[in-house]
């Protein structure tokens, strides 16, 4: 049976995948404390825990790039999400530290693939001025994930030990595999269910972008001239950048913010849970508006600067002020308030990180995000051991959130400089 609209459903099919893979990766922030009572871990182990899924995830997010650009989406992450569910449900037989930091690494391995299949996919399926919004729409799965996950895995923690409630939920990706092999294609006309009228959508569209910017189309590239335009192409550079300064902030306030609440105000497990839905659910409202808003720009101006560039730089600026009343007063309402803000801002030009990728490299939409996931992955890695480093340092969690809004700063000014998608050469299809 053909479908007018089966793009949407390879965009929901990304969407589920996504939020099961960040509840899966944020759960051990629950399970802290219990993991560190048991284990008699320090901070600096704790960091050392919460950061070890970055270094398995710095190295599969690059090769799962390049990986999904030869073989194609469909394979990869089918072949990343058995990985990772396994790392999850090994986890119920964990029995110490070096076992546990073992598995965290093997889950970073499995899952780093994830989002290189999920750009090149919407690169593949969805048409230019509808990429920002099925961006969107797939990674909103993400603060989705965060604010519906601290609540589930808080209670499920709260009935049962941490060791099976990670078995628990790595059975989520079983349940989803075999729903992707069967509906999933690596192109739309190899799919059984689309139909000749959106296939001419998804293809006519590109052609119209691509005679729109003839001049910086450069299709005829040598393997070595692709890599050189991959790794210093000024816009993705600078988007590499902001990105990495995204994923900072993602990653410290996944990854800390539950033994932040712990250890400042007292809250127990179940508090912590329950008031993680506001920051997340904001972050999820302010991402999906952003996906449309750029694409509304696109549309109406055509020019990626203003779609793409301007919502990053500005997200960036909103969310440091919004780390600053954390720094200034003490008060939880405030400081909550101030949470909720900066996770808000920062996730909210997730999407356009995306779609710059494939606005610029769109033949190689796997790779180029797998080189921008990869300084990602070093933030997951530096996010969570550096805060406990500063942490067990000073006996608080002041200069962590100063190095947020420097890392913020610095966003703002490398994007305005050098984040040009309208001058920049780009690889054509």
């Amino acid at each position: 049976m053909k479908h007018e609209h089966f793009r949407w459903v390879v965009v929901a099919l990304l969407f589920f995948i996504t939020a099961i893979n960040y509840i899966d990766r944020a759960a051990i922030s629950y399970a802290i404390d219990d993991i560190a009572s048991d284990f008699d871990l320090t901070n600096e182990q704790v960091g050392l825990v919460l950061g070890a899924f970055g270094m398995g995830y710095w190295f599969t997010t690059f090769l799962g790039g390049i990986a999904v650009d030869r073989y194609g989406a469909r394979t990869i992450l089918t072949i990343a999400a058995v990985a990772w569910s396994l790392s999850m449900g090994l986890m119920g037989i964990v029995s110490g530290f070096f076992m546990l930091y073992t598995l965290r690494v093997l889950l970073g391995l499995g899952e780093g693939p994830n989002f290189p299949a999920l750009t090149r996919s919407v690169a593949d399926w969805l048409p230019p001025k509808e990429r920002a919004v099925a961006l969107s729409n797939a990674l909103v799965a993400v603060p989705i994930a965060l604010a519906v996950g601290g609540p589930i895995v808080s209670e499920l923690l709260f009935y049962f030990s941490w060791k099976l409630t990670f078995v628990l939920m790595s059975g989520a990706v079983v349940l989803w595999i075999p729903v992707w092999w069967i509906l999933f294609r690596d192109k739309p006309e190899q799919s059984r269910f689309v139909s000749p009228e959106e296939l001419k959508v998804i293809t006519s569209s590109e052609d119209d972008e691509e005679k729109k910017h003839p001049d910086n189309e450069q299709e005829d590239m040598s393997p070595r001239q692709v890599w050189r335009f991959l790794l210093l192409n000024r816009t993705l550079l600078a988007n590499n950048w902001a990105f990495f300064v995204f994923g900072y902030y993602l990653f410290f306030f996944m990854t800390w913010m539950p033994r932040y609440l712990h250890q400042e105000y007292d809250m127990d497990l179940q508090q912590i849970g329950w008031f993680s839905i506001l920051p997340w659910l904001l972050a999820a409202l302010f991402l999906w508006g952003t996906g449309y808003l750029s694409d509304y720009i696109f549309r109406k101006t055509n020019r990626l600067r203003l779609a793409r560039s301007y919502p990053i730089w500005i997200s960036q600026v909103l969310t440091a002020c919004s780390v600053i009343p954390i720094l200034v007063f003490s008060d939880i309402h405030i400081r909550m308030v101030g949470i909720s803000l900066a996770v808000g801002f920062s996730m909210s030009a997730n999407s356009t990180y995306y779609a710059t990728n494939v606005d610029m490299a769109k033949s190689r939409a796997g790779t180029s995000l797998g080189i921008m996931d990869t300084l990602f992955a070093l933030s997951g890695f530096l996010a969570p051991v550096v805060t406990g480093w500063v942490v067990s340092l000073t006996g608080h969690f002041h200069y962590a959130f100063v190095l947020l809004v420097a890392l913020s700063l610095t966003s703002v000014v490398v994007v305005l400089l050098f984040h040009q998608p309208d001058r920049d050469q780009k690889i054509g299809a």
